[in-house]
């Protein structure tokens, strides 16, 4: 990684090519699973270690989108309250997606 000069400003971060090359093989792999698992419950792991169940009701290329519902000790994103909400995930942060029977 270089810094150098763009316009009025530097470049404080640039991703390697042949990194960014891999991220997009890897999202468009995961687009497909999940395109082809949609309306089935998943359990799915990102690499932060955060675990989440639900749906899937879709994906754009870029995030999976599930149909979740909150258990009583699951609040972080919705409140006490939410039911069937949709979380939205970044393909590239997915870790494990795991089909639930």
């Amino acid at each position: 990684m270089s810094v150098r000069s763009a316009g009025t400003g530097s470049v404080l971060y640039q991703a390697d090519e042949a990194w960014t090359e891999h991220v997009k093989k890897h999202r468009q792999k995961l687009a497909g699973i999940c395109g082809r698992h949609l309306n089935r419950p998943v359990r799915v792991q990102t690499i932060d270690g955060h675990t989440y169940e639900g749906t899937i009701v879709g994906t754009d290329g870029c995030h999976l989108h599930l149909v979740t519902r909150p258990t009583e000790h699951d609040h972080r994103f919705f409140g006490p309250y939410a039911a069937n909400s949709i979380l939205t995930l970044v393909l590239y942060e997915l870790l494990v997606i795991t089909l639930l029977i």
